[in-house]
């Protein structure tokens, strides 16, 4: 037996519906089809994907990863077939709301070729747990949120994983002895400027606990609320910094940045595509939601 294509779409329907019965409903089949199809595909896979609950469908690990693999593929397939057979589509904006260094640096590239082919787009930057009270109450359609969303009514994929680095010019790290930093952590680079995205050093602080188990106590030289304006301080010798990796990948390739350490296990963040539970029937939002968990793959 081979996994059919049918399997996969009544799979992807049920997993944002979360339920059997709704997803029959959608797909203009019975609940017994249903059921068969996502034993079959279960069977092919060998595994569950769904625990089946009194209220509905409950995803498992194994669904998820699923998911990130077959959504995009089977959204756009579905999108090419509207278009081939003249259907008409809602034309309207899709709001979209991010972290401003991802989105202008990941995402705004990622969707070009969506826009080309007519989907409006409205972006809105800022911190995660703001854009997404701006999700649950509709005024976004969809988050890219550097945090798992908790709140009831809203749904959760993730999508990929920012990798942090200790940074600095070639001619700051002249002065560091790597040696030293690793056997002796931030001792080593005390008497070196430190830059940060905030006051509280968010990020440096997730860095210090995860490589050398401490917490940072020192002041930052320069504080700069945009990761790209960090970036630019490393580059010009102001002092050194923690950076996620798809934000200097060019310059790290160049030299124009360098790592001061290397850890076998480097900190890592995830981010997740948040939409409200339900809406991602809607076809505009589900083939610009698929679409970025294929395109997520590329950014690391």
């Amino acid at each position: 037996m081979s996994v059919q294509l049918t399997w996969l779409r009544t799979f992807v329907t049920v997993y944002r519906l979360g339920s059997f019965t709704k997803a029959a409903h959608k797909l203009g089949i019975s609940q017994p089809a249903v059921t068969h199809q996502i034993r079959n595909l279960e069977q092919e896979m060998g595994r569950s994907l769904f625990d089946r609950l009194p209220n509905g469908a409950q995803p498992t690990s194994a669904a998820d990863g699923l998911l990130r693999e077959v959504q995009g593929p089977v959204d756009a397939l579905g999108h090419a077939v509207e278009r081939c057979l003249g259907k008409e589509v809602v034309d309207r904006p899709l709001y979209v709301g991010g972290p401003v260094e991802l989105a202008t640096t990941r995402l705004v590239p990622a969707v070009s070729d969506l826009v080309a082919e007519g989907l409006q787009l409205r972006f809105r930057f800022g911190l995660a747990d703001g854009l997404l009270d701006d999700l649950a109450t509709g005024e976004l359609d969809l988050v890219l949120s550097t945090i798992r969303p908790r709140a009831r009514g809203i749904s959760a994929t993730p999508l990929v994983d920012e990798e942090f680095v200790l940074l600095a010019s070639p001619e700051l790290a002249e002065r560091v002895s790597r040696e030293r930093l690793a056997t002796e952590g931030p001792a080593a680079i005390a008497s070196i400027p430190l830059i940060s995205y905030a006051e509280s050093l968010p990020i440096i602080r997730r860095y210090w606990r995860t490589v050398f188990d401490t917490v940072p106590v020192m002041t930052p030289a320069v504080v700069i609320p945009d990761l790209r304006g960090v970036l630019a301080a490393v580059k010009s010798s102001a002092g050194i910094s923690i950076l996620p990796t798809y934000l200097c990948a060019e310059e790290l390739a160049t030299g124009a940045v360098v790592p001061l350490l290397r850890p076998e296990v480097p900190p890592i963040n995830t981010f997740y595509l948040a939409v409200r539970q339900g809406e991602l029937s809607h076809p505009q939002l589900a083939l610009l939601h698929g679409h970025l968990l294929m395109k997520g793959q590329l950014w690391t």
